[in-house]
């Protein structure tokens, strides 16, 4: 029996580091495959703006972490609306996305004080000013909910676009409204003041509003333009009613698997995206309403009583607003904030 164990021994050393091998494989495989992948979702049309920032992203980060990283990025919504790239992200099927405040709410609910106040920010200085303060604790918030943010950007202001002409809040109260499908709570508020919500998630814009499933359409010129929204909703109203504010953020997870010289080089490109995005997408507006203007548009300037109208409409929305769409104690902060802001340029 001894002679037989000593003649076995060496094939049982063997099979046994060969055993040890394969289980340390399986337990390192997650956290290599995750440090060599990145995937990436955005409801950005493919080689738009947002896109071909997220492509230099890519590119400086794959450099930086060497052979082998592989960097995907699903545009056009490739991965679902932007509450269904969250979800992905959270159980690991997304390592990143490049979302709107719709998306990142569903992550920390304090960011949508950027974007869900309507009519309350009168240019974008005041939309840097006021993000620029909330920034550190906003991304202190996501760090703590296992996201890392790498890029701030913006898509313009949210104009409306309807079937037909309208100028005044009442004009819209006989519309059918698109609203986000993940936010409820918006959908409810505008059911109170007699509007109605049709919650949708934005691949089905165009083909409902061309079957007549809604009749008004909250968008940034460039989307209309894109989407080719205007050309069943070719009337325009001209007021900036909020900001389209967005983040590109990726999971502490697969931030922590990446090498230190991956981190800096991602770090670097998403400061430097957000600031292109930022810049460029604000020209942009511009140049995609006189595009859809040479191709039909109308475009309705509310007269100032009719403004007043609207200004009555946004004082009626905060108190609704306040403690349920955005958190009570961040409402509070950026009011603050635009008031010293407002009080300092004086």
């Amino acid at each position: 029996m001894h002679r037989l164990i000593d003649r076995l021994h060496p094939h049982l050393v063997s099979l046994l580091g060969l055993l040890l091998g394969l289980l340390i494989g399986a337990f390192a495989a997650p956290g290599a495959h995750a440090a060599s992948q990145l995937r990436i979702g955005t409801l950005a049309p493919k080689n738009s703006l947002y896109h071909r920032q997220l492509m230099e992203v890519g590119e400086a980060w794959r450099t930086a972490q060497g052979d082998g990283a592989k960097y995907v990025i699903y545009p056009d919504g490739g991965q679902g609306g932007e509450t269904d790239m969250a979800r992905r992200m959270r159980i690991g099927q997304l390592q990143g996305a490049l979302l709107s405040v719709v998306g990142l709410r569903e992550i920390e609910p304090s960011i949508s004080a950027l974007q869900n106040m309507p009519l309350l920010f009168k240019s974008w200085d005041e939309v840097d000013y006021v993000r620029e303060k909330l920034r550190p604790g906003m991304e202190r918030k996501f760090l703590e909910k296992g996201f890392v943010v790498l890029a701030w950007g913006d898509a313009g202001w949210v104009r409306f676009f309807s079937k037909d002409a309208a100028v005044r809040p009442d004009d819209y109260r006989k519309m059918k409204f698109f609203a986000w499908a993940g936010e409820s709570e918006q959908q409810d508020i505008m059911k109170s003041l007699g509007y109605t919500p049709v919650p949708l998630e934005t691949s089905d814009i165009l083909p409902s509003i061309q079957t007549g499933m809604i009749t008004a359409v909250p968008a940034t010129p460039y989307f209309a333009l894109a989407s080719q929204v205007y050309a069943t909703a070719p009337h325009m109203l001209d007021i900036n009613w909020a900001p389209i504010v967005g983040a590109l953020v990726v999971t502490k997870k697969a931030w922590d698997d990446m090498s230190p010289a991956a981190q800096e080089a991602l770090k670097t490109a998403g400061a430097k995206a957000g600031l292109q995005m930022r810049t460029k997408a604000r020209a942009e507006v511009d140049e995609a309403v006189e595009a859809m203007k040479k191709r039909g548009l109308q475009i309705h300037t509310p007269t100032p009583e009719q403004m007043k109208e609207w200004n009555d409409l946004a004082d009626k929305l905060y108190p609704r607003i306040r403690g349920k769409m955005v958190p009570a104690e961040t409402f509070d902060e950026v009011m603050k904030l635009l008031k010293d802001y407002r009080a300092g340029k004086r």
